[in-house]
């Protein structure tokens, strides 16, 4: 694979990656509305949402790794995995609560980007050489 093609499937992947990331946020934004309105159970869904769109990461990224060359495919794929697998456990343990706080570290404030956003950038600026 020449260097130019893996960029070019790195660069489609952060490309697929910023914009499932925009459809997660968009999820829980409607997720903190429907609560701000009273509507747990609305809230409950979205949340719900967002976290099967996570646990879904790994797997829907998989056509647009197999494009990569073999360790930066699979240092890619198991950071997605680890955004994979927390939503996963939400989901198993049915925590609304958790499912919330994916992608938010414990003394995340307002403002600062999530742990998927620093992600996304992270693979854009170290590129091939991400790890």
């Amino acid at each position: 694979m020449s260097d130019q093609n893996a960029a070019e499937a790195l660069a489609g992947l952060i490309q697929w990656l910023r914009e499932r990331h925009d459809r997660i946020m968009a999820v829980e934004a409607e997720a903190l509305r429907l609560l701000e309105a009273g509507d747990t159970p609305g809230h409950n869904a979205k949340m719900r949402e967002k976290a099967e769109l996570l646990a879904a990461l790994g797997e829907d990224a998989k056509p647009l790794l197999a494009g990569l060359p073999g360790e930066l495919r699979f240092n890619l794929a198991l950071a997605l995995e680890r955004f994979s697998g927390s939503a996963r456990n939400a989901l198993g343990l049915n925590s609304v609560f958790y499912m919330s706080a994916l992608l938010y570290p414990e003394d995340h404030k307002q403002g600062e980007p999530d742990d998927l956003t620093v992600c996304i950038d992270r693979m854009e600026r170290e590129g091939e050489n991400f790890s």
